[in-house]
Order: C-alpha cells, then sequence, then structure tokens
C-alpha cells in the first residue's frame, strides 16, 4: 500500500534587484545625501511599489515588491514597515539592537533642490492647502504647481477634529524651504479664502516670496490717496470688473496690512477674484491665482485619481508623513516623465515652431497619468526610466498698462454710470 508523503513548499529564491530598481536607488542617493543607504533603499522599494502597484497601501506594494523580488510577502512587509516606525516600535529595539529613524522635514530641502534642477526658468508657483482624509487626518501641503498638477515639497499631518489654528505650521513649512530657493528666483504663493491671514502674508514676504493670497469679499480695504475704507467686493460690483491699487487692508486690525488689491470678476465665475499681494501692480496679474487650482488636481491623484492614499488605515500622523516622502517623490518621477511625452508630442506635431512661446493645449491626460503610461511602458520593455527636463510654464501678462483710478473718479462712476 503506498504512503502520501506531504512535502513542504519550496521557498522562494529571492531575485537580485531590477535594473531600474537599482537605479532608482541610486538616483534617491544622489538626491537625499543626508539619508542613510538604509532609508534610501526603503525609500526606492516604497516608491517603485507604490507606482507599481498604484495603490500606497502597505500590504498592496509589499505584495507586488514580494512578487516582483520573489520574496515572502511577510518579509517585504516588515521591511517596508522598517521606513516608518519610530525607532522604539521597531522589531529588535526592546532586545537591545539598534534602531535607526528619520526626520522627514529634513528631505524637504532636498526634494525641492531635485526638482528645481529639472525646472526650465527662476520663476515659480507653490500653492498652500489642506486636504482631509476624513475626520482621521489634516495634511497641511506646500506644492510645486506644474502641468495641472501639484506636487507635494512640504508637508504636515494632524491628527483630524483639532482646532484650526495653522499658522505656525505653515510659517514653519515656509521657513524649512527657503533655503532650497535662491535669492534669483521669483517665487508666487497662492492662498485660497480658508488661509486668509495677515501674519501669514507677512511670513510669506519675509521669506522673499510673493503672496498672492485670495480674501473674503467682506474685508476692508483702502487705497493710498482715498480717504475712506471700502468693503473689497465694493470695487467689483459687476461681472466684466477690474481693480487695482496700492493700499491697506484690514481697517479693524490691529496694524493694517500694507498691501495690492488685484480686483477682477470674470465672466463665468460666481464671485469675483479678489487677490492681496505685496507686488506692484505692474508687475502682477490675478489670474496667476488659476495656478492654485492644481494643487486640487495633486491631492487627487494622490486620493482616488491614482494612488489610493484614502484607503490608508494608518491612525499615526507621523507614520504618514514618512509614506508621504514615498508619495511625493512617486508623484515627482511620473509627473517629469509626464511632461516629456508631452513635450516630445509637441514637437512631433509642431515641428520646428517655437513651442515656449505657445500656450499648453487642452490636455487629454493629466502628466500624472502620461508618466504612468510611460513608466509602465519603460517596464515592461526593461529599459531605464531617466528623468528629462521640464518645459516652462506660460504665465499670463501683468497688469502694467492698467490705469489707477482716484476716489473722487471711481466713486462717482459708481452713482452715477
Amino acid at each position: 500500500m503506498s504512503t502520501l508523503t506531504l512535502r513542504a513548499p519550496a521557498q522562494p529564491t529571492a531575485l537580485p534587484p531590477r535594473p531600474q530598481l537599482a537605479q532608482w536607488r541610486q538616483e534617491l542617493a544622489g538626491h537625499f545625501p543626508g539619508l542613510s543607504p538604509v532609508f534610501v533603499a526603503l525609500l526606492a522599494l516604497w516608491s517603485f511599489g507604490i507606482i507599481l502597484a498604484r495603490n500606497c497601501g502597505l500590504d498592496t506594494v509589499s505584495l507586488h515588491i514580494a512578487r516582483l523580488q520573489r520574496q515572502r510577502t511577510n518579509t517585504v512587509r516588515q521591511r517596508l514597515r522598517e521606513f516608518y516606525q519610530e525607532a522604539p516600535a521597531k522589531a529588535g529595539a526592546k532586545r537591545g539592537g539598534k534602531r535607526r529613524d528619520f526626520d522627514v522635514t529634513s528631505c524637504f530641502v532636498p526634494l525641492l533642490r531635485w526638482l528645481l534642477s529639472l525646472w526650465p526658468c527662476t520663476r515659480l508657483a507653490l500653492a498652500l492647502d489642506v486636504t482631509n482624509l476624513g475626520s482621521k487626518f489634516h495634511v497641511l501641503c506646500v506644492s510645486v504647481l506644474y502641468g495641472g498638477i501639484g506636487i507635494p515639497v512640504a508637508w504636515k499631518i494632524l491628527p483630524g477634529n483639532q482646532k484650526k489654528c495653522w499658522n505656525d505650521v505653515w510659517c514653519e513649512l515656509l521657513h524649512t524651504l527657503q533655503p532650497a530657493i535662491g535669492p534669483e528666483w521669483t517665487v508666487a504663493v497662492l492662498t485660497d479664502r480658508g488661509l486668509e491671514s495677515t501674519r501669514l502674508f507677512q511670513e510669506i514676504v519675509d521669506v522673499g516670496w510673493h503672496p498672492l493670497m485670495r480674501v473674503k469679499a467682506a474685508g476692508t480695504f483702502r487705497p493710498v490717496g482715498w480717504m475712506h475704507w471700502h468693503k473689497m467686493a465694493w470695487f467689483v460690483p459687476r461681472v466684466g470688473d477690474r481693480f487695482a491699487a496700492v493700499g491697506v487692508a484690514y481697517k479693524s486690525a490691529d496694524g493694517p496690512l500694507a498691501c495690492t488689491l488685484l480686483a477682477c470678476w470674470e465672466p463665468g465665475h460666481e464671485d469675483p477674484w479678489l487677490i492681496l499681494t505685496d507686488l506692484p501692480v505692474a508687475a502682477s496679474s490675478p489670474s496667476w491665482y488659476a495656478f492654485r487650482a492644481w494643487i486640487e488636481q495633486g491631492f487627487k491623484m494622490i486620493k482616488s485619481g491614482g494612488l489610493q492614499w484614502q484607503r490608508t488605515r494608518m491612525t499615526k500622523a507621523e507614520r504618514a508623513e514618512r509614506v508621504w516622502l514615498a508619495i511625493a517623490v512617486s508623484m515627482l518621477w511620473l509627473v517629469v516623465l509626464g511632461a516629456a511625452v508631452e513635450a516630445d508630442e509637441r514637437r512631433e506635431t509642431l515641428g520646428k515652431v517655437c513651442t515656449a512661446a505657445l500656450p499648453h493645449p487642452v490636455r487629454r491626460h493629466r502628466l500624472f497619468l502620461l508618466g504612468l503610461a510611460e513608466w509602465q511602458a519603460g517596464w515592461q520593455s526593461g529599459g531605464l526610466l531617466a528623468l528629462g527636463w521640464l518645459e516652462p510654464e506660460v504665465w499670463s501678462d501683468t497688469w502694467h498698462d492698467y490705469r489707477t483710478s482716484t476716489e473722487e473718479e471711481f466713486c462717482s462712476k459708481e452713482l452715477y454710470p
């Protein structure tokens, strides 16, 4: 009578690192010199796995990396956890083993410098905004705006349901990024009405950058040479109106804010744009504020439109901040790849025409998705996935020809149309 012999399943044989993964790790090591080789390798695994899986959940990324490397999923999972865990929580710490940690804020300047090394000019648009993950997290994020999307370069994640007084956090993030940008750069910092703040405005100016802060219609403003204060919406009462003047804002504040008001009400918009800046009228345009919407597209790609971060089961904000470093690196990689694809397609279409002076056409696909398609094609063909250069962004003309009005002229025009 024959006996059935049960054999243990064969152990998977680990494969050497794929050339693309090894190249990516080398790229990261060059741009994050202050990060230890262990964390560089883990950052490469995380970001590579996030793109491969189109998901930033630990279990999903672990599964894809394990299949790629022919390793046990639990082994890869434990290794990836080492990236975001605090040193005391890591395996072996209680047994006297040496475990290290890293401060994610130390990576913000290298991350921004890396992006600016690919930049085509010395003019830059940053946006500050908050994205929430239900009642679990508030993510305060500074993003570089390019090609219809926001690329995170600095962030702070706070537990949900906290009192929303975040000026200290915003100011700290701005001062952290300051060393990455030289004095020859012109930097516009765009904020929405929820972040309207005299202190934040002044902090942006102190850093050496230029706020374009959208403000509420009920705020007050008095142009230089005028006698009376007026609500900001009063300056553009109808669709098609435009107004610009240097003056002071916020009559009821302890110290009124010296600034420039740029106001316009374009057709198709429900409300006017009321923008405060430190730039003179002849050197600015409220149309630049349109770039701010791109940070929302960046959040969409991080969440349901791309990397599915909204499904995270993390509960500790400091751990989520470290995973966001891998998300930001992945976003940068895909957007730069997508920009190269778009530039090649435009050159093929327009031939020898100078494309730098032409506005970007309406995009069928976001740069993120173009980059993802290019990444997948390169991955399947076994080719290397090198980063290229970014094309210059088109900025609208300044209001250099705008004529300001005296109080008497403006009031008579309003009272006697």
